[in-house]
């Protein structure tokens, strides 16, 4: 029952306009940014790693402004689940959609990281293009079943679990689906390499450069940028030589992508998982207490 309160209040904020929004999440996030926990401690540590050349207060104000967007970014599911396509296309302005456009015909992956906002990108950009995702499934299965008819709703794409493997997903590639890929979360040693992420040794997956030579899939880097009344996807230009036959070569250079579109945009990057979770062997875990 709460939790079905909860999507009703989620619901209500879908009709507030953009910027109301904002300033909820403005409030909301200072206030959160402001108690201790878990996730602040963890977006500490990973900041501290990442950017060291930055001063405590720096990163800390840094974290602040990433509470906010978390919380705005949570506050827009509303968006996401229920706004018409019309009004997804005022709140999602997309900038290079030129360079979907002219890969009409070929298999395509767009990369896509972990930024806020990236839920609805999905979205939007399936209004241009049918999309194919992969998603985690809940072990709520009510939770489950209303996430997927959420993301399903426009009739614009399709989906399969991470558990289904990927076999299905080189089916759709082929059938003229575009892939919506997220690859920078650290999934554990198994079918991963360490290369570096802002300058830390991160366990990566090599699903990016492996899927698109399988497919023959052209990789497009994509992002979301926040603005004051809304957001813009920002598809950039393809990957040229993607992917090589280095395997370990393709995932560095996919985190330098990554790298460089988070630098752009720092407060909008997911700061506050263990991105660096899995270590090499002999080095220790730097989220323990």
């Amino acid at each position: 029952m709460a939790l079905k309160l909860l999507i009703g209040l989620v619901w209500l904020l879908s009709w507030l306009p953009f910027r109301v929004i904002a300033a909820l999440g403005w409030l909301i996030g200072h206030a959160v940014a402001s108690v201790p926990s878990s996730r602040r401690r963890i977006g500490r540590r990973n900041l501290a790693r990442c950017l060291p050349d930055w001063t405590a207060a720096e990163r800390g104000r840094l974290l602040r402004r990433h509470f906010v967007a978390m919380v705005q970014m949570l506050l827009e599911y509303g968006y996401c689940w229920f706004a018409s396509p019309e009004r997804l296309r005022q709140l999602m302005k997309i900038e290079g959609l030129e360079h979907l456009k002219a890969l009409d015909g070929r298999p395509v992956i767009l990369m896509m990281p972990h930024f806020t906002g990236l839920d609805m990108a999905g979205l939007r950009v399936s209004l241009e293009t049918p999309l194919v995702s992969i998603y985690s499934r809940q072990k709520d299965a009510w939770l489950d079943e209303f996430f997927r008819t959420r993301r399903l709703r426009l009739g614009t794409g399709i989906i399969f679990s991470r558990q289904q493997g990927t076999r299905s997903v080189i089916r759709a590639l082929r059938d003229g689906y575009r892939l919506y890929y997220l690859p920078d979360q650290d999934f554990g040693h198994r079918d991963s390499v360490f290369v570096p992420f802002f300058g830390v040794p991160a366990a990566t997956i090599t699903g990016l450069s492996r899927m698109a030579a399988v497919a023959n899939a052209a990789v497009l880097p994509c992002y979301p940028r926040r603005e004051a009344n809304g957001y813009t996807l920002v598809i950039e230009p393809p990957l040229a030589d993607f992917p090589s036959a280095d395997a370990t070569a393709d995932a560095a250079r996919m985190n330098a992508v990554i790298e460089a579109q988070a630098r752009r945009q720092l407060h909008q990057y997911f700061w506050l998982h263990k991105r660096f979770k899995s270590r090499p062997p002999g080095e220790a875990d730097f989220y323990a207490s």
